[in-house]
């Protein structure tokens, strides 16, 4: 009896002692897993679960609470309640945890991959009306803004709307590869995402096809460990508006975040670019056991564009932003869900399953496909409709290995996704300008749906095994070995030409790398990795306005594209961890890129060429020399260059050899600045200066006429105030002239036509933002 007692009292003294907790994030408020949780005098311990919980019987007043990438907090637990620990990012820190490097959670400096993470807190600083305002803050990336969230991305390749840039959504690609779409960001919701991670250079070790540029990770918002609710509006002088929300909680086992928001522009500095936009997320978590969890997310999202196209270099340069066509537009709808079921093992393996469903359709006029010939009064068009569904699953299992700290990764993707897609001509009148060289305005006199461009059925069925091996065969060094079997095939039924059948690309993509800790918050990696893109279903079953010398109508021998890449970086911690720096040299050769010629009458013809170098060096850089004043530069130098490429092989053309020439659209020298102030005179206030410098580069091919590029200037403000914050962005401060994307064709009679980029605009805007206990 007396044990019992003995055994009853000690019980009881210890639960008495066992301190409760919750750790998150100050600036997300999601929870934060894998924290350490220790008493200051280093006898007790606990990491904390999934869900940011934990529970420690501390052996001192106080405990050490850590994780990578935050700021070591020092606690009080003398109070015996239980604790709400709120931590707070390192923004200049480097040494952070990413998961797109190879699906699962893993630290930066054991990533032997050029990745950035752009973080919770620089995206909700940034406050942006389109994405692009944060990816340029990347290192060595260029997200060029077409207006109306359209866009063209530039990753270790030039400013294209090539299938080379995975865009991805918490690791599932958005689209299905072979039905890439350059505008496919304009499909996400920006004010649900809370971090985003842009991986430089092939990863189709892991990811597949159109990984080769770079792959872009969307990370969205996690229910929040304690609820949470966002309401904000903002505008600006030239008739943007939104309305966006964003509310979670969690209770017991369950968790869910509900956000999105409303925009619209009316009567812009553009003509004829109104646009609406709607966009709904929800994310539900369910923790089946403390080592087994289920999420589930579901993404809306409904866009109508006016599309206002380029404007010639009389009205540019008398800033005359008058659109040419008025009757031009794209419309987008989007939906995606996914379902994952995680598990992690005693040993320290994981495990997860996705399932996902996706339902696309993209209806539009658009204006890059008019057909024009200098002097003429009468001009062609066309209307096109692209649809999708998508079927299919993601199985990754990581085995923890007991000899050189390794590990095995084998994962495994499916993706079913029936893609149906039509073109037919519009007939337009032609307004020229009095030196009979340029359009003042498209009128659209008839729809010819009897003159059809494009129509084709294909069902693609993309299947994917890829092995990943990680190991320590010295100490501080770390070697991660990788290779990927894809085969994308589609059966297809092209109407136009009455044929019908099938086609397979399958490849082999190898990687390795290896990351060596020099100790003192220093390394260095290196990566060789191969990538490949399969042409786009639509460049292949586009109706050719010419035949070739053989008679091909259409572009059925266009091949796969294919880059191999060699880099080396390296990191460092200077100054007392003031200072981080982060850098890499790479050379990327390709064969078979695909390129877009401009013909005459401003089509286009589609081209492989021979060889392409893509060669630089990239940089990043932060610098907090104390809590109110915080320095990042991003910057890169690059040169893409023609190897061997021989324009054209039409009987009407002429044969030009570009060999050694720059490639179009391809600014050697990128960067992006900014200098934040956070005054303790002036508590909860904020403001930042950014810079961004885009060099000149050449229009065309055959490198006859440049573009002199672009500097632009950002301010932004905004002070909180019990939940409230008031901000405002001056975007294009000094009210800079200068077109986002310039290019004119090879030919002596064409002209260049430029992208304008919206003069000096003041956004404003209100948020509050109410966290409970």
């Amino acid at each position: 009896m007396a044990s019992w007692l003995w055994v009853i009292a000690v019980g009881y003294a210890y639960a008495q002692n066992t301190i409760q907790g919750l750790v998150f994030d100050a600036q997300t408020k999601e929870p934060l897993p894998g924290v350490t949780v220790s008493a200051t005098d280093g006898k007790s311990g606990t990491i904390t679960d999934a869900n940011g919980r934990f529970s420690i019987a501390p052996t001192s007043t106080t405990v050490f609470v850590s994780a990578i990438g935050y700021r070591r907090l020092e606690v009080d637990v003398t109070s015996g309640k239980p604790l709400r620990i709120a931590l707070e990012a390192a923004v200049e820190d480097l040494q952070t945890v990413v998961v797109t490097g190879n699906r699962e959670a893993a630290l930066r400096t054991e990533t032997p991959v050029a990745i950035s993470k752009l973080s919770p807190r620089l995206i909700e600083e940034t406050k942006p009306t389109g994405i692009y305002e944060v990816i340029n803050k990347t290192p060595g990336v260029l997200m060029v803004n077409l207006g109306n969230e359209q866009h063209m991305m530039a990753i270790r390749q030039p400013m294209t709307t090539n299938a080379y840039f995975l865009y991805l959504e918490d690791g599932v690609p958005v689209r299905p590869m072979g039905v890439f779409n350059h505008n496919a960001l304009l499909e996400m919701n920006q004010f649900t995402v809370s971090s985003i991670e842009v991986v430089k250079g092939p990863v189709s070790s892991i990811y597949g096809p159109e990984a080769v540029g770079g792959a872009v990770n969307f990370i969205t918002q996690r229910p929040t460990a304690v609820p949470t609710v966002r309401v904000g509006i903002q505008a600006d002088q030239w008739g943007y508006q939104r309305l966006q929300f964003g509310a979670g909680a969690r209770q017991g086992k369950f968790g869910i975040y509900l956000g999105g928001f409303v925009s619209r522009q009316r009567d812009s500095w553009l003509t004829s670019s109104d646009y609406d936009k709607s966009s709904y997320f929800a994310r539900l978590e369910y923790a089946v056991t403390s080592r087994t969890r289920l999420t589930g997310t579901f993404s809306y999202n409904n866009y109508n564009s006016q599309t206002s196209g380029n404007v010639d270099s009389t009205a540019f340069f008398a800033r005359q932003y008058v659109s040419t066509t008025d009757f031009t537009y794209r419309n987008v709808f989007s939906l995606r869900s996914r379902l994952t079921l995680e598990h992690d093992w005693k040993n320290g393996s994981q495990s997860f399953i996705t399932g996902f469903i996706r339902n696309n359709s993209i209806g539009q006029n658009p204006t890059y496909s008019i057909r024009w010939t200098s002097g003429s009064t009468t001009a062609t068009g066309q209307i096109n409709s692209n649809d999708f569904r998508s079927y299919g699953f993601i199985a990754q299992h990581t085995q923890r290995l007991n000899f050189l700290n390794s590990k095995l990764i084998a994962g495994a993707t499916l993706d079913l996704s029936p893609n149906t897609y039509y073109a037919y001509q519009t007939e337009l009148a032609a307004e020229l300008r009095a030196d009979k060289r340029s359009v003042l305005k498209y009128t659209q006199l008839r729809e010819r749906p009897d003159i059809q461009l494009a129509n084709y059925q294909a069902d693609i069925h993309n299947v994917a095994t890829y092995l990943q091996y990680d190991f320590e065969p010295l100490r501080k060094l770390r070697v991660s070995a990788g290779l990927r079997y894809d085969r994308m095939a589609f059966d297809y039924t092209n109407s136009l030409d009455k044929s019908s059948g099938d086609k397979v690309y399958s490849q082999l993509t190898p990687k390795v790398g290896a990351t060596y800790d020099l100790g003192n918050g220093k390394g260095l990696y290196m990566n060789y990795a191969r990538g490949f893109s399969p042409p786009a279903l639509t460049s292949i079953f586009l109706k050719r306005t010419t035949p070739t010398l053989t008679g091909d109508l259409f572009y059925y021998n266009l091949q796969p594209a294919k880059f191999d890449n060699l880099e080396i970086g390296g990191w460092a911690s200077l100054l007392r961890n003031k200072i981080y720096v982060d850098g890499a040299i790479y050379q990327m050769n390709g064969t078979n890129e695909l390129l877009n010629i401009r013909l005459p009458d401003n089509s286009f013809d589609y081209q492989s060429a021979g060889r392409t170098l893509h060669r630089g060096i990239e940089l990043g850089v932060t610098y907090r020399p104390s809590k109110q004043v915080f320095f990042r530069f991003g910057g890169t130098y690059a040169i893409h260059r023609f190897v061997e490429f021989t324009l054209s092989k039409r009987a009407s053309d002429v044969v030009q050899n570009v060999n050694g020439n720059d490639m179009p659209s391809a600014p050697r020298l990128l960067w992006n600045t900014e200098i934040s102030y956070y005054p303790a005179w002036f508590k909860n206030f904020r403001t930042s200066v950014e810079w961004q410098h885009v060099s000149g580069w050449s229009q065309n091919q055959i490198n006859t006429v440049r573009y002199d590029g672009y500097d632009l200037a950002n301010v932004r403000a905004g002070y909180q105030w019990k939940g409230i914050e008031v901000f405002t962005n001056v975007l294009n401060v000094t009210n800079a002239l200068f077109a986002t994307n310039a290019t004119r064709g090879n030919n002596a009679t064409d002209r260049t036509t430029y992208t304008p980029a919206a003069p000096r605009t003041f956004v404003f805007g209100i948020q509050y933002t109410f966290s409970g206990k």
